[in-house]
């Protein structure tokens, strides 16, 4: 079937150049994963990943760390562990 349908959409100009930067080392056109993209929510009905309101504790935690506030920081990530499983 003759490819002739056409899609356009203005996206964020640092956005667009590092994910074709991604498709490029994958092997993949633009028209290619925008192709896969569609194939996949026709065959998944929908879109082919989870879609979520993230609930309030996640929303508060989010809006902290915008504003840096709250964060638990460490000096390396052994140390990140350690805490982890303590």
């Amino acid at each position: 079937m003759a490819k002739t349908g056409m899609i356009r959409a203005r996206i964020e100009p640092s956005l667009k150049e590092s994910v074709e930067e991604i498709f490029k080392k994958i092997g993949l056109s633009t028209t290619e994963a925008i192709t896969l993209f569609y194939i996949q929510v026709k065959l998944n009905k929908g879109i082919p990943f989870d879609l979520k309101i993230p609930n309030e504790v996640t929303l508060e935690t989010i809006r902290k760390s915008v504003k840096k506030e709250d964060l638990h920081r460490v000096k390396n990530v052994e140390e990140l562990f350690e805490e982890l499983e303590s």
